[in-house]
C-alpha cells in the first residue's frame, strides 16, 4: 500500500491517531510522539508547513505486516523471499512525487524535527537515500541528515557501506536523491543489507508495486509515490555531524562527514513529512526487523532455522534469539557462527530448541537457565567488527568498531534424554 493508501486503511480500522494541536517541530512534536511511541500519529496541524507529519508507521511488528498484507508470522518469509528474488521496478512518467518542482530550494520550508535541545541540529531521519555506485549500480539506505541552512545538509555516512563506498570512488560529487514519506514495504527495503549489486527497490517491488521515477536534476530513479525528493550531490566537503541520539538511545560521538548540497526539490501536493523518533519503537523496528531475514538465511544454511526475533532489551539490533530444530550436536553452536554472519552488527546470540517461544523472554531465560552450561555452550570471541551504536565497544576514528561477542547455545544437549528437560505448562 501506499503511504495514503495505509493511512486511510488505519483511520478505517480505528489505528490512526489523527492530532489537531498545533505543535512545533522544534523539541514539541519529539516530546508528544515520544509519549505515543506505537501509535501512528498524523500532525494536521503543523506550524509554518503546508501539508502533515506522520509517525509510528512501523511502530508495531504487527503495522508492518498489515502494510504488506500478511499476517506477522509471515513476515520473515516473505522478507527473505523478496531478498532472495529481487523485480526491477518499472519506469513511470508524471509520477505524483513532481507534481511540485521547487526550483529554488529552500529546506527550512520543511518539518525536520529538532528532537532535543542538544542535538546537533534539526535532523531528517526517515529519509531514504537513492545513489549509483560505479561498479554494483543503484542502492537505497537510510542516512540521517542535519540541517546547515536552507540548501545544505551534513549526511552520516557509515564507513564501508554502500553509500560511503561509492561517495569514496568518485572523485567529484556523488549523485544523490533522498526521498521522504514512503509506503512501509519500501521503508523495510531500504533497511535491509541485501549482498552487493542487489538493489534494494528491486526487493521493494518483489514486496509490493514500486513504480519508480527519474529525477528532473540527476541520473537517478526515485520512488514515484514518495512524498517528497530531495535532488543534490554529496560532496567531499565535510563538517562536524551530531551530537545525535541513535539507536542505543545514547549520544552518538560527532564526527567529520560529507555535505549534502540539495539543487532541486520536488514534491506531492500538500506533502505528508515522516518524522522517525530516534531511538523509539518506530527507529528500532525498522532497523531491526530486517536483519531478522538475513540471519534466518544464514543460520539457515547450516541447521534447520525455524524463527529468529531481534529483542527489544537490544535495542533490536544488538540482541537476537534464534530459534533452531536440532540435527546434529553442533547445530547450536554453528547457529551461534552463523548469526553472527547474518547480522555483523550483532553483539549477543541466543539458540533455543523448538519448544521455546522466541517472543516470550521469560522462556528464552528459562531456556538459558535450564540448558546452558558456560563450559559447553558458550561462544565468546574477541575484537570482532561490530556496530558504531554500542558505546561500549572500541571506536578509532576512520576504523571498523570493535566489540566481543557472546553466543549462547541453550537448547538440549545433544543425546540427553528429552523427558529430563521437558517444561511442565500448567
Amino acid at each position: 500500500m501506499e503511504l495514503r493508501e495505509f493511512l486511510s486503511f488505519l483511520r478505517t480500522h480505528g489505528l490512526l491517531r489523527e492530532v489537531e494541536e498545533p505543535l512545533s517541530p522544534y523539541l514539541e512534536m519529539a516530546r508528544f510522539i515520544a509519549a505515543h511511541q506505537e501509535e501512528v500519529l498524523l500532525f494536521k496541524n503543523v506550524p509554518g508547513y503546508e501539508g502533515e507529519v506522520v509517525s509510528g508507521l512501523c511502530a508495531k511488528r504487527e503495522l508492518m505486516a498489515m502494510a504488506l498484507g500478511v499476517q506477522p508470522q509471515a513476515l520473515i518469509p516473505i522478507l527473505v523471499k523478496a531478498m532472495q528474488n529481487p523485480v526491477t521496478p518499472p519506469i513511470v512518467e508524471n509520477p505524483p512525487c513532481q507534481e511540485v518542482v521547487e526550483e529554488k530550494v529552500d529546506l527550512t520550508k520543511l518539518p525536520i524535527l529538532k528532537h532535543l535541545a542538544e542535538d546537533g541540529g534539526p535532523y531528517v531521519t526517515a529519509g531514504v537515500a537513492i545513489i549509483k555506485d560505479p561498479d554494483y549500480g543503484r542502492n537505497a539506505s537510510f542516512h540521517r541528515l542535519m540541517l546547515l541552512d536552507e540548501k545544505r545538509f551534513v549526511a552520516r555516512v557509515v564507513e564501508g557501506r554502500g553509500t560511503h563506498t561509492a561517495w569514496s570512488k568518485v572523485s567529484g560529487d556523488l549523485e544523490i536523491a533522498v526521498a521522504i514519506g514512503l509506503p512501509v514495504h519500501i521503508l523495510i527495503a531500504a533497511s535491509m543489507s541485501p549482498p552487493k549489486g542487489v538493489d534494494e527497490l528491486s526487493i521493494a517491488n518483489a514486496l509490493a508495486p514500486t513504480p519508480l521515477a527519474r529525477c528532473l536534476a540527476k541520473d537517478l530513479e526515485v520512488p514515484a509515490c514518495a512524498e517528497i525528493v530531495l535532488e543534490g550531490r554529496l560532496t567531499k566537503k565535510l563538517a562536524p555531524e551530531g551530537p545525535f541520539i541513535d539507536l542505543t538511545q545514547t549520544w552518538d560521538y560527532v564526527r567529520e562527514q560529507p555535505i549534502l548540497e540539495v539543487d532541486l526539490v520536488t514534491h506531492r501536493k500538500r506533502p505528508i513529512y515522516h518524522a522517525l523518533l530516534p531511538g523509539g519503537a518506530e527507529h528500532r523496528l525498522l532497523m531491526g526487523i530486517p536483519r531478522e531475514p538475513t540471519i534466518f538465511s544464514a543460520v539457515n544454511e547450516v541447521a534447520e532455522c525455524l524463527d529468529v526475533r531481534v529483542t527489544p532489551g537490544g535495542m533490536c539490533w544488538l540482541h537476537a534469539v534464534v530459534k533452531i530444530r536440532k540435527r546434529g550436536p553442533e547445530d547450536g553452536l554453528r547457529a551461534i557462527e552463523a548469526a553472527f554472519k547474518g547480522h555483523p552488527s550483532l553483539k549477543h546470540v541466543v539458540i533455543v530448541d523448538e519448544d521455546v517461544d522466541i517472543d516470550r523472554l521469560e522462556e528464552v531465560e528459562w531456556a538459558i537457565a535450564t540448558r546452558f552450561q558456560a563450559d559447553r555452550g558458550l561462544v565468546v570471541l574477541r575484537d570482532q567488527p561490530g556496530s558504531s551504536l554500542d558505546p561500549s565497544a572500541k571506536h578509532t576514528p576512520g576504523r571498523k568498531t570493535l566489540t566481543a561477542k557472546m553466543g549462547i547455545d541453550a537448547t538440549v544437549p545433544w543425546g540427553a534424554k528429552a523427558e529430563d528437560f521437558k517444561r511442565i505448562r500448567w
